[in-house]
């Protein structure tokens, strides 16, 4: 082990409490210390902010952190703070007061880490001063960003690269994102780097994260279901809209859950002071828009809910990615319907992308769709997408609850059969109609009821036809036009399923659940398990960190994370010393708060 390494391993448990690397850490760590420009993509929750903190704090000078998320840049600095690290931001969120000390700090050299987002780094007054400020590394967070492959390119990062080396010459530079595919990949390094850096792509497996679909019934009462299930748990409810945002925080605070509304529409005072009741409280749930992004770097968010569709599986994995960042179990559901992929489709089509770009987006889209309506394991599914090749993971709702297969070509025929005999003129509803017998107005309107097709479904019923032609759909059978009043059409591929060509497998609807709680039926988890634990001291803990919290106008895992206050309530340690083993406590927040919550554990043991 080299001597930067050492140091690195004893700054990772004086200042941040940690016992040892997370998977992966260490050879990136110890590349950065050897001078190496680095690309590390790793998934969200595996400490990717640990890899150039700690050598911020093993080497002189200052360590440059751009990020498009002010706050997380606000919730790292934070995070440091506490933890006796001097670090600062320089953005539009800040008072006055904030901005002199960071620019006083970085006048005399003392600023260790400085976080700003590309617009701020580009003015040139920003690179005036930091050309004079022995800036020795820069770690562009979400380097995803740079390319117009990724999820959410943004133009202003395009410009990273000449700045670097406008303050530094051979300025080290560092890219981490938490997905990124090949392609991707390529524009990253071509971007933000003169020559092929140091590569680490690690796992993307989640373990303790529980994914699950589900096609949309109803799905303000599928949310308030999944909400209540995390009575007391911080969560985030993604939508696709402003205005879904806000009935779905109305109609979670009215069913009693401690809601909240957040996104751009919003005035800024009332989104910010949302933001924080979301961090600083247990039990706040967030409903936000997806396109705005939380940027938050909350470590206890115990589930995450889609409302509609996510956009395609790179930004389904980002945004599934916040909750149980802690390493502790965490739930997350995602709710899609026709309608959203439909959405999804049209949004591409009516992009000003390049026709290449389009042909992406669709496949991507087409990835989505495919774990949607998977007949396996999911997690198998979305490792499979990112390369990664993985057993079943026995913490899916498919793994749980099982799922079979049927040879589908036929019911495929007599949906698309409906559909061309009916001129591609209708959709889904009344198509259904037709094939379950159903003489509604429509149908009896257009004499459709004397079709050959009129009834051919009628052993299935409505619920069957929509999953039907939901997995059809998301093959590429048929398609929608939504400008024409959601009419279907048969695609190429779809004829050759219908003359029998080429055969198709279609899956069935999950079977029955087995008794017990979606709690209950989760995979393994760390250690560290509330089950545990002392609750009644565990509630005294978090009440005293919530007091601190609030004293001190931060989030509460600031003061100390779920999982810290899991373990003191499990361990109950005795003394500081015994204290300082704990999982997050290093040695600034055991001088400035372990006097506090060994009171509270001794107590409890009279």
């Amino acid at each position: 082990m080299s001597a930067s390494l050492s140091i690195a391993r004893d700054l990772l448990h004086s200042v941040f409490g940690f016992g040892g690397f997370r998977p992966g850490q260490e050879e990136i760590v110890q590349a950065v210390l050897d001078g190496e420009n680095v690309l590390a993509v790793m998934p969200t929750g595996s400490g990717k902010s640990l890899c150039y903190q700690l050598p911020a704090l093993v080497r002189p000078g200052l360590t440059l952190v751009v990020s498009p998320l002010i706050a997380l840049m606000r919730d790292q600095v934070r995070a440091l703070g506490a933890a006796g690290v001097a670090a600062g931001s320089l953005n539009s969120s800040n008072d006055p007061t904030e901005n002199a000390r960071v620019l006083s700090l970085l006048r005399r050299r003392e600023l260790r880490l400085l976080y700003l987002a590309p617009e701020r780094l580009a003015r040139p007054d920003t690179v005036e001063m930091l050309c004079e400020s022995d800036v020795r590394l820069m770690a562009i967070d979400e380097a995803h960003c740079v390319s117009q492959w990724g999820h959410d390119f943004r133009p202003e990062y395009l410009t990273l690269g000449s700045l670097a080396r406008q303050i530094g010459g051979a300025l080290q530079t560092m890219a981490l994102t938490a997905t990124a595919d090949a392609p991707t990949r390529g524009d990253i390094v071509d971007r933000l780097f003169d020559a092929p850096p140091r590569t680490f792509v690690r796992s993307f497996d989640r373990p303790n994260l529980r994914l699950a679909f589900k096609p949309k019934e109803h799905s303000t009462r599928q949310v308030l279901s999944f909400a209540r299930e995390h009575a007391g748990d911080s969560g985030i409810v993604y939508c696709a809209s402003r205005r879904k945002v806000e009935e779905l925080a109305q109609a979670l605070a009215a069913a009693g859950c401690k809601a909240l509304p957040y996104h751009a529409g919003l005035d800024k005072r009332v989104r910010d002071a949302n933001q924080d009741a979301f961090q600083q409280e247990d039990g706040v749930v967030m409903t936000a828009t997806v396109a705005f992004g939380m940027g938050i770097d909350k470590p206890d968010v115990r589930f995450v809910c889609h409302a509609d569709l996510p956009a395609n599986v790179e930004a389904y994995y980002q945004e599934i990615g916040r909750a149980g960042r802690d390493g502790l179990a965490a739930d997350t559901l995602t709710l899609y319907g026709l309608s959203d992929m439909q959405l999804r489709r049209l949004q591409i089509e009516q992009s000003e992308s390049s026709d290449e770009r389009k042909r992406v987006e669709r496949q991507r889209l087409n990835a989505l769709l495919a774990l949607a309506e998977a007949p396996r394991c999911r997690r198998q599914t979305l490792l499979a997408y990112f390369g990664e090749p993985s057993e079943p993971c026995g913490n899916c709702d498919l793994c749980q609850e099982g799922v079979e297969r049927f040879d589908g070509t036929i019911e495929a025929q007599k949906a698309m059969s409906a559909i061309l005999r009916t001129g591609e003129r209708f959709g889904m509803e009344h198509i259904v109609s037709i094939l379950v017998g159903d003489l509604t107005e429509n149908v009896q309107k257009y004499n459709h009821d004397r079709l050959p097709t009129f009834g051919v479904g009628k052993d299935r019923r409505n619920v069957e036809w929509r999953s039907i032609f939901r997995q059809i759909s998301a093959l590429g059978l048929i398609t929608q036009d939504m400008m024409e009043h959601g009419r279907w059409f048969v695609t190429d591929e779809g004829r050759r399923v219908l003359k029998g060509r080429n055969r198709i497998e279609l899956r069935k609807d999950l079977a029955a659940s087995s008794k017990g709680s979606r709690r209950e039926k989760r995979g393994a988890v760390p250690s560290a398990a509330v089950g545990s634990a002392d609750t009644t001291l565990l509630a005294a803990l978090k009440a005293l960190r919530a007091k601190l919290a609030q004293a001190q106008k931060v989030p509460a895992y600031v003061v100390f994370s779920d999982r810290t206050l899991i373990e003191l309530a499990t361990h109950r340690p005795g003394s500081a010393r015994a204290m300082r083993e704990i999982h997050g406590v290093g040695d600034s927040k055991l001088e400035r708060y372990g006097a506090a919550f060994l009171e509270i554990i001794q107590h409890a043991a009279r």
